[in-house]
């Protein structure tokens, strides 16, 4: 496998194994992979995927292993972001020509974008929490409440009434179809708004320890807890309940969707969960590599251990990807999270038009205006290039392509 991707080597540091052959790697993020390659606690080396792209602190699309010391930074603020998807019994021929009704149903049935900054009103959250959101809820609170008591400062903003609900920018709900024609419904989101004040008060706590400790870092936002301190239990304790809050959103805003097509009067009766498919992509776990147990941070990165299944979304008007893990030992088993982004937000908007949009996303019943122009397509590389270039990392199970997507 030594000859499927490259292997940088920094002046100072461990290497970084990067699947990066045929696509682009910007200036930044080569050097955020260096910076956190200097890292004294990192183990064997990094793993970079082939969306690597620049973040906060640490790239996109990055492996991050550790003994001894956690960095919040690297696993971001949109915790537990991930995937799921699962395939229905329906087929391509079960659906109406035309979707827009179809695309109306679910955006009915879960709440999406964000409006009044997040107040009073805001469109992406309930104003009145669903019964079973409230279930779940009670399930997760006492592991909130545990967290709080000893950082009472998160307790504001919105959390139960995020729970089953979409968010913004590159959240999506799909409905899709793949090489058989079978239809497939996706989505992808995180722990909202708690999850975002969860990561960002820790990665500022982490700031703030590195002063008092006068560690000298490459880049601030490389701030990390060492292991057997009180601020790094704290952490694992939240990341972990935030993770948690994540998966238990996919799972309840994919109940409603499937509800919402069921009662739609668009498609005939059908069976879903054929094949259910969930993965985190923006998260930390205790994991087991080369004899020794360490910590491995994926940020826009999904575990591909040998068999596992996973998901690699394309852009609003590219293919995705239903794949199977090969367990590659040198990338820490792991694959990437998706296309990964091509340019920032504001140079897509600065360079597109609407005329642009609608014609990369001909065909797709989606959203046509300026305000989506920042997840139109050509924003994203290539989703092509990225598979041809971790092909000894995942198997393609399915190839889906798009014909609704939802965004917030």
């Amino acid at each position: 496998m030594a000859d499927t991707h490259d292997i940088l080597k920094p002046e100072k540091g461990v290497p970084i194994h990067a699947w990066v052959r045929g696509v682009a790697i910007e200036p930044e993020a080569r050097k955020q992979l260096m910076n956190v390659a200097q890292m004294p606690f990192i183990f064997r080396w990094i793993a970079a995927m082939p969306d690597v792209h620049w973040g906060i602190g640490a790239t996109v699309g990055s492996v991050i292993p550790t003994k001894g010391a956690i960095i919040p930074a690297a696993v971001g603020v949109d915790i537990g972001c991930g995937m799921m998807a699962v395939q229905t019994s329906l087929n391509a021929r079960d659906l109406p020509q035309n979707l827009h009704r179809l695309r109306e149903a679910i955006e009915r049935a879960v709440p999406h974008g964000r409006t009044a900054n997040g107040r009073k009103g805001d469109r992406g959250a309930w104003h009145d929490i669903p019964q079973r959101s409230a279930e779940v809820w009670a399930s997760l609170k006492p592991g909130y409440d545990a967290i709080l008591e000893k950082h009472p400062s998160l307790n504001r903003g919105n959390d139960v009434n995020h729970l089953g609900t979409l968010g913004t920018g590159n959240h999506f709900i799909e409905v899709c179809l793949d090489e058989a024609q079978n239809v497939w419904l996706m989505l992808h989101s995180g722990s909202r708004g708690v999850g975002n004040r969860i990561g960002s008060y820790f990665i500022e706590l982490a700031k703030k320890d590195m002063r008092t400790f006068f560690r000298n870092l490459p880049d601030r936002d490389l701030a990390y807890f060492p292991e057997h301190t009180a601020h790094f239990d704290d952490y694992v304790e939240a990341v972990g309940w935030a993770q948690d809050f994540a998966r238990w959103n996919r799972r309840l805003m994919m109940d409603a969707i499937v509800a919402a097509i069921r009662n739609s009067g668009e498609v005939p009766p059908f069976a879903a969960e054929l094949q259910a498919i969930d993965c985190h992509h923006n998260y930390v776990a205790r994991e087991r590599h080369y004899g020794e147990d360490v910590l491995v941070t994926r940020k826009g990165a999904v575990r591909a251990a040998a068999g596992d299944m996973g998901i690699i979304p394309g852009s609003m008007g590219a293919r995705s990807y239903i794949v199977r893990g090969k367990g590659n030992p040198q990338s820490f088993n792991s694959c990437s999270h998706g296309a990964g982004r091509a340019m920032s937000r504001g140079e897509a908007k600065r360079r597109f038009t609407v005329e642009d949009h609608i014609r990369m996303t001909r065909g797709i019943e989606c959203r046509k205006d300026r305000d989506v122009i920042d997840e139109t397509p050509a924003a994203y590389k290539p989703i092509e290039d990225v598979m041809a270039a971790q092909s000894d990392l995942v198997d393609v199970a399915h190839t889906l392509r798009q014909v609704v997507c939802v965004k917030g």
